[in-house]
This record gives C-alpha cells, sequence and structure tokens, in this order.
C-alpha cells in the first residue's frame, strides 16, 4: 500500500500535498479519539476498581444529566403510533 502511494507520488508529484492532507486529518482524528477514550471521566476501562465512577463525584463536579432522551423517545412513540 506504501509502495503504491509513493509510486503515485512519484509519478504524479501534484498529489504530495493531498497524501500529506489525507494523512495528517487521518493522524489527528486517530488522536483524538485515543484522547477522548484514555482521558474522558465518562469513559471508564477499569470495571474491577472503580465499577461505577459516576458515585463518586464530588459536589463541586460537573456533570449532564441526560433525561431528554427519555422525553424525545416517548414522544416519537406517540407519534409514530398516531399514523
Amino acid at each position: 500500500m506504501l509502495r503504491h502511494i509513493l509510486g503515485q507520488a512519484k509519478k504524479h508529484p501534484s498529489l504530495i500535498p493531498l497524501f500529506i492532507f489525507i494523512g495528517a486529518g487521518g493522524t489527528g482524528a486517530a488522536l483524538y479519539v485515543l484522547r477522548l477514550a484514555m482521558f474522558n471521566p465518562d469513559v471508564s476501562w477499569d470495571r474491577k476498581n472503580n465499577p461505577e465512577p459516576w458515585n463518586k463525584l464530588g459536589p463541586n463536579d460537573q456533570y449532564k444529566i441526560n433525561f431528554i432522551t427519555s422525553f424525545l423517545k416517548s414522544a416519537l412513540w406517540n407519534y409514530s403510533s398516531k399514523e
């Protein structure tokens, strides 16, 4: 695969910026997903030592209550059942 890309870059030098930007975009996206997976407080990788990390939140910690989804599900269910 890399040999094919290098061959295309030698034949068509105008493709080199395209390969650079696509590679940088893919690398940036992968690093962003890795950062979200490793450092986001909503993600828990350790089930044995910390099975419920949301119970350790203090009174000054910020968190979001997501109750709108159940409201939307019931609203959509009622709307679709009327048809």
